[in-house]
């Protein structure tokens, strides 16, 4: 059957068992991507819904597009409606502890028995070996895996502004199971898939790693690093405001000395080549500050854009919801809130960072109220209304 118009991941149903960031983002790219993947929740709903600070965002941003289904897992009831559901199963997806799954019967190695077919993806805080019993978190990889380290200044390790290894090890426990789909075609069989923080942590950080291994030179932190250009900076200018400024070839310091006037710089024997500006930074950095303190942010930016020169206003994650190119190119999509003070209310939300056929992928379901689709599922796995209302009564469900 032909899927010409539709999205690429349409007839895949995934039951996931999730929380926090990284299996519900690996859930919501295949989601995006057209899956039906429906959240199995506790009775009383995940605990990730209610999270302040911080956590707040974490439920809204990475459950769109799923369906829910609150199940008490811990009743023979109830798991005997989760083994229905699984039989209805393309993939798993769990993102627990690693003896969880396993208590409930739900691991990898039970379920393959009987269903040889299935694709089941584990995100966990590391990779089967020594560090597999510690309990891991995105600052805590961040820490032992470099990239704290790189982040903040000398001596003062400093995690990175979002949950980097918690989203990225949720893509590649996605692409791991496109990939066990694509396998599965030519094979018939199913596999496991695992995908975890502190490898993931250690992709992000090897080119650095392999900085050393070419030059025997570690990697200094990136605000005490060596820069492989000369102007690749934040500088202050009037009024107090910041602006990113880049000038990375030899082309783009001519050009920018042109259009500021600054053609004492551009004459200047020792800066013609962007290694020499790169040894001269000590100096000409302070310099430059010295000779763009007058300009005004948008007076740079407009000079900047016109003549094709890296720039970037320094912005604040909460002013992106009025950033013009998002709101032009339906890069920020409606959903409504299902959970906390504001729960009701219509905003957007980022979508994936990437077009198909010219097209974003977009939000089909607000991210779902806990237990929404329940009766809908439970009927569609042949359960009649009275059972579906005497499992609900009884607390099975909800």
């Amino acid at each position: 059957m032909s899927n010409k118009n539709g999205l690429p991941y349409e007839g895949i149903r995934v039951v996931e068992f999730t929380h926090m960031v990284m299996g519900p983002t690996c859930g919501m790219i295949l989601a995006d991507l057209g899956a039906e993947v429906i959240k199995v929740e506790p009775i009383d709903g995940d605990k990730t819904r209610n999270l302040l600070g911080s956590g707040a965002g974490f439920f809204p941003m990475f459950n769109r597009n799923k369906k829910s289904i609150a199940v008490d897992m811990k009743t023979p009831e109830g798991m005997e409606l989760i083994h229905k559901l699984i039989a209805t199963a393309d993939v798993v997806s769990e993102n627990f502890k690693p003896s969880t799954m396993a208590k409930l019967g739900l691991d990898y190695e039970t379920l393959k028995k009987t269903h040889p077919k299935l694709i089941y993806v584990s995100h966990k805080g590391f990779l089967p070996g020594l560090y597999d019993h510690r309990t891991a978190l995105d600052e805590v990889v961040q820490m032992m895996g470099g990239l704290a380290y790189m982040t903040g200044p000398e001596d003062r390790p400093l995690r990175a502004g979002t949950s980097v290894n918690d989203i990225m090890g949720g893509i590649f426990g996605a692409i791991g199971v496109m990939a066990a789909l694509r396998q599965r075609e030519l094979t018939g069989e199913g596999q496991e898939i695992q995908s975890a923080l502190f490898e993931n942590n250690v992709f992000l950080v090897g080119q650095h790693m392999m900085q050393y291994a070419v030059t025997g030179n570690a990697a200094k932190p990136m605000p005490s690093r060596i820069s492989a250009w000369a102007i690749y900076d934040v500088f202050e200018v009037a009024e107090g405001e910041k602006i990113f400024l880049a000038v990375v070839t030899d082309t783009q310091w001519k050009i920018f000395c042109d259009v500021f006037g600054f053609a004492d710089l551009y004459a200047d024997p020792h800066l013609k080549l962007n290694n020499q500006r790169v040894q001269a930074r000590p100096s000409l950095i302070p310099e430059i500050k010295k000779r763009l303190a007058g300009f005004s942010a948008k007076e740079i930016t407009t000079i900047f854009e016109m003549n094709g020169l890296p720039f970037a206003p320094i912005t604040r994650p909460e002013q992106l919801f009025e950033d013009p190119h998002l709101i032009a190119t339906g890069g920020l999509a409606p959903i409504t809130l299902t959970d906390g003070p504001k729960a009701g209310t219509q905003t957007t939300t980022p979508l994936m960072p990437l077009m198909m056929n010219g097209k974003r992928l977009g939000v089909r379901l607000n991210p779902p109220k806990s237990g929404e689709q329940t009766p809908d599922i439970l009927a569609e796995l042949g359960y009649s209304a009275d059972q579906i209302n005497r499992l609900s009564s009884d607390g099975i469900v909800a």
